[in-house]
């Protein structure tokens, strides 16, 4: 069907044209708000009325009639109506529903995809401090951003996936100490742990039972391996940085277990410590001073960043030298911007929100081109987890939270990613552990998939050539619920561009549910596999796009299509 919507749009265009030239680039249809109106609708007529000088119902009957001597509108529409005070409203017949179960069956995982734009863009998501085992938040930020990248490839662009985490710095010093007290033989609760919860030191020591592992693996002199780096402890306790550099590397690995579990790939890893080796942030700090956004004031340094609408100055190097945290970040979205990145999207907690005026400040003010408003942020909340009625906030793994791994253990990859994308970002979330393992109808996931494997069983059953039923005769789906199961596969390339535009995976959600129980109720409504072999075909061919498209959406989650359940 977009087929069809492309020469009904450049046939509008046209006649828009002829009315007024220039109004052509106006051309759009949209859904009528009430399906029995129409399958499109054209608000063309009183967007022109005013500059035609014209009653907007009379320009549209004089549309109207334009539209009807197109040939792509006599080939198309069965209807064109006037509602209101000139909203046009059209119903398309049959053969142009028809249309989008050859195109879905033709294009199969291209369905809703557009050609390579030549454009490179990057997503940079969890980048967890490696401190730790990924909790449920970076759970979120992992499915978001894999999900956010899925969308953005539909739409010809060239993404980047980067993981981006502190190495150094005062949690890593935490976390050798940490390390060392369990090499040494003391545990949380003994005497020698720091428990002063004044001292933010002691407040931020790692209790869980992962240090314990680490400890003991140090000892051994084991050898562990991530992505990004590898290291074999010495076993001696009182190398403190030896042993820093070892609980780096365990608990990247462990990081790295967790995103296998999970699915997710990055085809970079970038240290902020490099960013102070490579000179990367004195060179940044330099451009500032150079630009003359920066000025020195009770000993520290600072930046201009009320010129670029922040609501007050940020420090940038302190009196004692050292710099503040967002200092790196700019140099860090600088290096983005300097290897070919023209878009840019950040995954980040809420509690990131205010550092999003004094980055964009800064890249500003460094005078290098970069377009206001870059980088691009989705910022998401928390997750609650619930188990049993009753919320879970503790993991034995990590000693203060749920872990990643733990709610896949529990449940599955599917459903973890799946729930977690079924919400806008910035909106809190309830994770029911017993819903996502529920086989029945309430469990969303378990619901589309089941669709999915419905479909295949059918097409089992029926044992063709399914590459056959692209060139079937269409004729026999001309009922109610075969037009609205049509009509919904049409919308799903409109569907991920949208959502792409609005960092949206969870339209995606919504879709595929609708899309779902559209299928079910076209399944209720029409047995397929009849007697009369035309009808069959047609029928088969249906579903299988049903199934084609319900794949190719599952499949931008990251979440499996199965064919038997």
């Amino acid at each position: 069907m977009l087929t069809v919507k492309t020469e009904l749009l450049e046939a509008l265009r046209l006649a828009l044209e002829d009315l007024l030239p220039g109004a052509g680039a106006k051309a759009a249809f949209e859904s009528p708000k009430v399906a029995s109106h129409g399958d499109l609708a054209t608000t063309a007529a009183m967007q022109l009325a005013k500059p035609l000088k014209l009653n907007p119902r009379l320009l549209a009957e004089k549309l109207c009639a334009a539209l009807r001597a197109t040939q792509a509108f006599q080939t198309w529409v069965d209807s064109l109506d006037i509602a209101g005070p000139g909203f046009i409203n059209i119903k398309l017949k049959p053969a142009a529903k028809q249309q989008v179960v050859r195109e879905v069956l033709a294009q199969k995982t291209c369905y809703g995809q557009q050609a390579a734009n030549g454009r490179r863009m990057l997503v940079e998501f969890v980048s967890a401090n490696p401190t730790g085992p990924l909790h449920v938040g970076h759970g979120r930020q992992a499915a978001l951003g894999d999900a956010i990248c899925n969308l953005f490839a539909t739409q010809g662009w060239d993404v980047y996936r980067e993981f981006y985490y502190n190495d150094a710095g005062v949690q890593i010093g935490t976390l050798a100490t940490s390390t060392q007290l369990r090499v040494q033989g003391f545990k949380p609760g003994d005497d020698r742990w720091p428990t002063d919860p004044d001292n933010p030191v002691s407040k931020n020591f790692y209790n869980g039972d992962y240090i314990a592992d680490i400890a003991a693996d140090f000892l051994a002199k084991k050898t562990v391996k991530s992505d990004d780096r590898e290291f074999t402890g010495s076993g001696d306790p009182a190398d403190l940085d030896d042993m820093r550099q070892f609980a780096v590397a365990y608990l990247r690995h462990e990081q790295d277990l967790d995103l296998q579990a999970f699915a997710v790939k990055f085809d970079n890893y970038y240290l902020e410590s490099s960013l102070y080796t490579s000179g990367k942030v004195e060179a940044t700090v330099k451009r500032l001073m150079e630009a003359g956004k920066t000025y020195e004031q009770d000993g520290a340094l600072w930046l201009r960043s009320t010129d670029y609408g922040d609501d007050k100055d940020r420090v940038m190097r302190k009196r004692d030298g050292s710099y503040t945290y967002f200092v790196p970040d700019v140099a860090y979205h600088l290096a983005k911007w300097e290897r070919g990145f023209q878009k840019v999207i950040n995954i980040q907690g809420t509690d990131h929100h205010g550092t999003i005026a004094r980055v964009r400040a800064g890249l500003q003010a460094a005078n290098v081109g970069i377009p206001e408003g870059f980088p691009d942020y989705v910022l998401h909340t928390m997750v609650r987890v619930v188990k049993g009625g009753e919320e879970v906030k503790i993991s034995k793994r990590a000693g203060s939270y749920v872990t990643l791994r733990d709610l896949i253990e529990w449940t599955n990859k599917d459903a973890v990613r799946f729930f977690l994308l079924s919400r806008k970002p910035d909106t809190e979330y309830t994770f029911d552990v017993d819903l996502a393992v529920a086989k029945n109808n309430d469990n969303p996931v378990y619901y589309v998939q089941y669709a999915h494997a419905r479909i295949c069983s059918v097409l089992a059953a029926w044992g063709g050539d399914a590459a056959k039923l692209v060139s079937v005769d269409l004729a026999a789906l001309d009922s109610p619920q075969a037009q609205a199961l049509m009509l919904l596969l049409a919308k799903y390339p409109a569907m991920l561009s949208l959502a792409a535009d609005g960092f949206a995976p969870h339209d995606v959600t919504f879709y595929l549910r609708e899309l779902a129980a559209c299928y079910h109720s076209y399944y209720d409504a029409e047995r397929i596999l009849v007697e009369d072999e035309a009808v069959k075909l047609a029928r088969l061919a249906l579903v299988a796009a049903t199934a084609q498209v319900l794949h190719n959406g599952l499949a931008v989650l990251g979440v499996s299509a199965p064919q038997k359940m």
